[in-house]
């Protein structure tokens, strides 16, 4: 494990036992990849300035979060047809999830069914993409309350399709096609393809888009692809209120920045957000969710108020936190870890970001998460 020191070692890895367009697919952003860099850059914008003689030999980094409590801030984004990525990956990122005591949520645009993940992890959320008919939203989330999820978690910055021009260039597209250069690219990975894919097809079958709807949906190969995922422009926020008339358990909405959105959710009665610009994969040119973070916790009221994009270090975390975030969700170094060495991967790499933060709260002269505050910080 000494190879893996942080999370960014796990990337290199990845990158070599994955199939270019594979590894294009996650590491990559929309057109000139501006708002994946801004996520990366915006935690220069702080410095620390610590405490001293402090005695923080008792430390914790433990946590709650929706009642629920956790043995640290950050938890694992939701990521979709990461079983491609990694065998069982949904599997694997939720399992080790439960064994470090971390939220996992589970993407609706995974190819693992929510209900065989719910029984490796209950305590797991599930992100649900809206469907475009009012009757299939209601079938939806009925699926869900079925399954017996608590926490539901609703992206809302897929209203239209973005503009992938990188994943097209590196030879991925959904529904996935075969040219002769992406056959050249799949065959040099042999270990991915007979240890991941021919593995899949062998015990699973063809792999579906498992969540997308109340039933199956297509096959990653199937013509269709494209079609689910589309006819989502009218969506407003009368089917947001549709779904908090139906849903009775915790109601998370994931995408949001603007203040004046975060209005509309609080007094809809949601019971958290998730700052996000969708890892820089939907507008480019959108800004980090840290830039707005403190005015989105004036927005929130008291509702918990959690980010996600571009964090690696337990510094990067700690920043967030300080500027008044619930919680961080991380999302592709777990999968980049998932890849690399499996569920034993994501398990050290949840490890790293723990040691992480317990090392840098005790150098900050902290003792728990609460005395995080932004007197910890200097703008630079």
């Amino acid at each position: 494990m000494t190879q893996f020191l942080c999370l960014d070692d796990y990337e290199a890895v990845a990158r070599s036992r994955l199939p270019h367009p594979l590894y294009t697919y996650i590491a990559s952003a929309a057109e000139t990849s501006a708002t994946l860099r801004d996520n990366q850059t915006a935690f220069q914008n702080w410095g620390f300035v610590p405490r001293v003689l402090r005695g923080v030999s008792d430390r914790t980094i433990a946590t709650k979060l929706l009642e629920q409590s956790f043995d640290a801030p950050v938890g694992i984004a939701p990521m979709g047809i990461s079983a491609l990525m990694a065998y069982d990956g949904d599997i694997v990122l939720a399992r080790a999830a439960a064994k470090q005591n971390i939220p996992m949520i589970l993407s609706g645009s995974s190819l693992t069914a929510m209900e065989q993940l719910f029984k490796v992890n209950p305590d797991c959320w599930f992100q649900a993409y809206l469907p475009g008919e009012d009757n299939k939203i209601v079938a939806l989330i009925d699926r869900v309350k079925r399954t017996g999820f608590g926490t539901l978690v609703l992206t809302v910055d897929t209203a239209v399709l973005a503009n992938r021009e990188n994943n097209l260039r590196a030879g991925f597209s959904t529904p996935l096609r075969f040219t002769p250069k992406t056959v050249w690219q799949f065959a040099t990975r042999p270990g991915w393809v007979f240890g991941t894919f021919g593995r899949t097809l062998v015990t699973q079958g063809m792999p579906h888009f498992e969540n997308s709807y109340s039933t199956r949906g297509a096959p990653i190969m199937s013509r269709n692809v494209t079609r689910d995922f589309g006819r989502k422009d009218h969506l407003n926020w009368d089917h947001l209120r549709l779904i908090r008339d139906q849903w009775r358990g915790k109601l998370v909405v994931k995408g949001v920045l603007a203040h004046q959105d975060i209005k509309e959710i609080v007094a809809l009665g949601c019971d958290g957000i998730i700052l996000s610009n969708h890892g820089g994969r939907q507008l480019d040119g959108t800004v980090s969710p840290l830039r707005v973070l403190p005015d989105a916790i004036k927005a929130a009221d008291n509702i918990p108020v959690m980010i996600d994009g571009g964090f690696r270090r337990g510094t990067d975390v700690i920043k967030a936190l300080a500027l008044g975030a619930s919680f961080v969700f991380i999302g592709r170094p777990f999968l980049y870890a998932a890849v690399a060495d499996g569920e034993a991967g994501v398990g050290n790499a949840i490890q790293i970001m723990k040691s992480e933060l317990h090392r840098d709260l005790g150098l900050l002269g902290k003792r728990s998460l609460d005395e995080l505050t932004e007197e910890i910080l200097m703008q630079l």
